[in-house]
């Protein structure tokens, strides 16, 4: 009896050394993952930050030339605008003074169908 028990004795004191490598085994394999799971979010991070970088870059290029078109509308317009300004400070007193002429300028006269 004492050789069964001292080799049951072995049997269980070799499944707790192969349960603990197991074990073991278990968290090294999620130590392992995690860090290829951090390696990976990294890796994705970098990527869409040159991505995001590249894409600003051609914005700049394209929204920058759109400004230059935005401000030279804005001149023109200003332009325009101060040309209007002059020519009507220019022309006020003669338009002014035509409509006066015409206003009470008026001859009253009969109308060529009237048959009176």
């Amino acid at each position: 009896m004492t050789s069964q028990s001292h080799g049951i004795h072995h049997l269980i004191q070799a499944e707790k050394k192969a349960k603990e490598k197991l074990d073991e085994a278990k968290k090294r394999k999620a130590r392992r993952l995690k860090q290829a799971k951090d390696e990976a979010l990294a890796e994705v991070e970098n990527y869409r930050q040159m991505r995001e970088n590249g894409f600003k870059n051609k914005q700049t290029g394209i929204m920058g030339s759109q400004g230059k078109f935005s401000l030279e509308v804005d001149e023109q317009t200003k332009n325009k605008i101060q040309t209007i300004n002059s020519d009507f400070n220019q022309n006020k007193e003669s338009v002014l003074k035509q409509l006066i002429d015409m206003a009470c300028g008026i001859k009253a006269e009969i109308h060529g169908n009237y048959r009176g």
